[in-house]
């Protein structure tokens, strides 16, 4: 329950997909435990038991997190709509939060910040900043203070003409969202690639509901990835687009990609950083070209089509849904429900 004034909220649960957790994992569940809102349960949506067993095999985890229900699936089973609207329905909380496992929080005060921005009339969800390391690249801290600015928002219809596809971002990274809205919306998408996010966060504007940025609400996240990792993740960008023309076909996403190479370089230009600017238009061109590729996957043979995405398996599965056939989880990877215990 949200109230004026201050925030009372009766139940907040925390969904984390995760697979090949690291130590990373362990950190981000103390984060929490320790943050002002208190959290009724830590839902972890495990893909791959095995590695899962491998990170608290020996340690006190059950016993050390008593509020947490873990949840393994097959790595044929993954799907990133479809695995978070699973762990939803293991909540009944009024709020949840979708958390990555890599993500650290910069403190305490997340997600208070996070239904701070949910108190708005009408948000549907609001999300968090996310920042670069110290250590990060000098691209990669800009790139994030660009995408993720120190100012707060709160996007409606009323701003696709100011702001195009800016108005849609959003990002499960950190995002707390409404589940009475989510429910009558019909949650993330059951079956997609990448960007279950932003498809969500449209269909949710759409609908006339709001998106509320949190720059208050502070985590720590970001890759420095190589160009043929940017070539990967970008081709899968462009597919997601490509299969939900009515988001994107009427609102190009390439305007504001090209604003953020002109505005790296001139900050590099700006930093004395000059001599780095080659790698990153290299860089970028290797992103352009995955995007590209990706918004015309259907054109494509299907072979080159999953060499060049970087979530293979969900070639697999597609293939199974467009056949209409059901995914058989014992013929995927890890153990099956016999090996669970029949769970």
């Amino acid at each position: 329950m949200l109230s004026e004034g201050k925030i009372i909220v009766e139940k907040v649960d925390v969904i984390i997909p995760t697979y090949k957790p690291d130590n990373k994992l362990l950190g981000l569940m103390d984060k929490l435990e320790g943050q002002t809102v208190p959290i009724q349960r830590i839902i972890i949506m495990n893909t791959e038991q095995k590695y899962f067993d491998r990170l608290v095999y020996g340690s006190s985890f059950s016993k050390k997190y008593k509020n947490v229900t873990v949840k393994h699936i097959s790595k044929r089973e993954f799907d990133h709509g479809n695995t978070r609207n699973k762990g939803v329905r293991l909540s009944d909380a009024e709020i949840f939060v979708m958390i990555t496992q890599d993500a650290v929080l910069a403190d305490e005060f997340v997600i208070e910040e996070l239904l701070k921005g949910l108190r708005q009339e009408k948000a549907a969800v609001a999300y968090a900043r996310q920042l670069a390391y110290d250590t990060s690249s000098e691209v990669e801290k800009f790139t994030r203070n660009f995408n993720y600015p120190d100012r707060k928002l709160f996007k409606t219809k009323a701003d696709i003409e100011s702001m195009g596809i800016k108005t849609f971002f959003c990002s499960n990274v950190c995002a707390a969202y409404n589940r009475e809205i989510f429910d009558s919306l019909g949650g993330f998408i059951k079956h997609t690639i990448f960007n279950e996010d932003m498809i969500y966060a449209a269909g949710a504007v759409e609908a006339g509901y709001g998106i509320a940025y949190c720059p208050d609400a502070k985590v720590y996240h970001c890759h420095d990835y190589g160009n043929m990792e940017q070539f990967h993740r970008n081709f899968d960008l462009g597919v997601s687009q490509a299969d939900h023309p009515e988001i994107f076909e009427r609102i190009s996403s390439e305007t504001e990609g090209i604003k953020l190479i002109r505005s790296t370089i001139s900050h590099l230009c700006d930093v004395k950083m000059k001599r780095k600017i080659p790698a990153y238009i290299i860089n970028s061109g290797f992103k352009f070209a995955g995007y590209k590729l990706g918004k015309n996957y259907n054109k494509m043979p299907g072979k080159f089509v999953v060499k060049c995405s970087s979530n293979k398996e969900y070639w697999d599965i597609d293939n199974i849904i467009k056949a209409g056939s059901r995914i058989d989880a014992t013929k995927g990877y890890g153990k099956s429900d016999e090996e669970r215990g029949g769970k």
